[in-house]
């Protein structure tokens, strides 16, 4: 399996065989901040299907659907489709939060785990899993504050990973919230866990991999915007 994933800053791609992972990138921004899904993504994905032993050695493509950044998921599951299409190979989608939260379960051992992706716009986007893996809080986005009270509710404190657990970090560690230093490894989204993810799900139906948004785009509140003062 083949999979990646551009929700996030990363741009994160790997190859797996087995349970045997045979090449894995994670590309981080372009000084000053900018990602590089647009510039990295083809590039990588050809150095995991060459690892796979060329296109004829990958049996399915894994994507990340998000919740995450528009542009991020637009790429990914446009390259994902393409892909699919031209080379005739079933697709699989993956939440990006179940995907980050596979991760940090790896860590966790028997503590439920919060993974949180830093939405932009002051919020995250986040969920909450069992120890097993079970979604206990479905995704959702919300302001930080309120994520810190609903964890603080929680029986016991979960680990919390992910650019919005190390953004809004005083809030969370506030409220009893475990975060690891912000260098970990386990606050970025694998590749490796996407197809994890991915396998578990199964293909995507017949209509292709759909993105999980979890709110409107910023150019559909801006139209909505712009429509309301014409309208005053």
């Amino acid at each position: 399996m083949l999979g990646f994933d551009t929700a996030t800053d990363d741009t994160s791609v790997c190859a797996v065989r087995g349970g045997q992972v045979l090449f894995e990138s994670q590309l981080g921004p372009v000084p000053g901040g900018r990602p590089r899904h647009a510039t990295g993504l083809l590039e990588a994905v050809e150095k995991a299907a060459a690892a796979a032993g060329g296109w004829t050695g990958v049996d399915r493509i894994a994507v990340g659907l998000g919740p995450g950044s528009f542009t991020g998921l637009r790429i990914a599951i446009a390259t994902a489709r393409a892909l699919g299409s031209s080379l005739d190979l079933p697709v699989a989608g993956a939440c990006t939060l179940d995907a980050l939260g596979h991760g940090i379960r790896e860590r966790g051992g028997e503590r439920t785990v919060l993974a949180v992706l830093d939405a932009r716009r002051g919020e995250v986007f986040a969920a909450l899993y069992s120890p097993g893996g079970e979604r206990l809080w479905e995704p959702s986005v919300l302001p930080p504050a309120d994520l810190a009270e609903r964890a603080a509710a929680l029986p016991a404190s979960p680990l919390a990973a992910g650019s919005g657990a190390v953004r809004f970090r005083d809030e969370l560690v506030g409220r009893g919230v475990e975060v690891p230093y912000d260098a970990d490894p386990v606050h970025r989204v694998a590749a490796r866990h996407v197809c994890a993810v991915a396998a578990a799900v199964g293909n995507t139906g017949d209509g292709g991999p759909a993105p999980i948004y979890l709110r409107p785009p910023d150019a559909e509140r801006w139209r909505e915007r712009d429509s309301f003062q014409r309208a005053k």
